[in-house]
């Protein structure tokens, strides 16, 4: 009986091993459908990221111009919308002098300063509508930012006499109307958050098919002014909205 024991005992070892096994199967089986493995159900979450546009917030602004031609100074206004990272619309008004290329100011005894055989002063307003659209924008760092503009719209050539004083001179003045453009580069420059600062170059064609007098030259003839754009250097400072 007693050598029996041996055999029965490693009988039922076995049978324990046997039913032990099978339970931590069972277990593992059960685990598996309450637990499934993320790693092959969920895709990885960097990949979402990447796959989500990256869209700017669309602000607008507007602010002054000073401009600087060889006819003199200007000081304007202007309102930029954004439409995308890259593209804008413009809307800028400016009012500067305009003289006749053929000008030649003297000094008299006195200090003053005038321009033989002139005739007429002009005053430019020039109302455009325009785009803007921002170069090397996925190249170049934020805080220096050119781009190319160009405009179109009416202008006002304000016509006043030469022979009177200035301020004394508009009530005598006459406007003349006709259509003008533009094109130009520029860059803003610093960070885009609050406020603008830029300078832009750029190039007006006002024609003026009948010309305006404009000096009476040495021979006594009248020359008449049918020209009154030229090259501009713009200078920008507005705010964000």
């Amino acid at each position: 009986m007693m050598s029996r024991m041996p055999i029965y005992l490693s009988i039922a070892v076995v049978l324990l091993f046997q039913q032990a096994t099978a339970q931590l199967g069972e277990s593992r089986t059960l685990f598996a459908a309450r637990n499934p493995d993320t790693a092959m159900v969920f895709e990885p979450p960097q990949s979402k990221l990447a796959a989500r546009p990256q869209v700017s917030a669309m602000v607008d602004a507007w602010g002054i111009d000073l401009l600087i031609s060889g006819g003199g100074f200007g000081l304007g206004g202007f309102y930029r919308h954004q439409y995308s990272d890259d593209l804008y619309g413009t809307v800028s008004l400016a009012v500067s002098d305009a003289k006749d290329d053929k000008e030649v100011e003297q000094i008299d005894w006195w200090g003053q300063t005038f321009v033989p055989g002139k005739v007429n002063r002009f005053l430019l307003v020039p109302i455009h509508v325009g785009i803007q659209y921002r170069l090397f924008s996925d190249d170049i760092m934020d805080n220096f930012r050119p781009y190319v503009n160009a405009g179109l719209g009416p202008t006002i050539v304000f016509s006043s006499p030469y022979e009177k004083e200035f301020f004394s001179s508009l009530g005598s003045g006459q406007a003349h109307y006709t259509a003008g453009a533009y094109i130009g580069i520029g860059a803003f420059f610093g960070s885009e958050k609050k406020s603008l600062s830029g300078i832009n170059l750029r190039y007006y064609f006002i024609p003026f098919s009948s010309g305006l007098p404009s000096l009476v030259d040495e021979t006594g003839r009248l020359n008449r002014k049918t020209e009154f754009g030229g090259f501009f250097i713009t200078l920008n400072f507005g705010s964000l909205f």
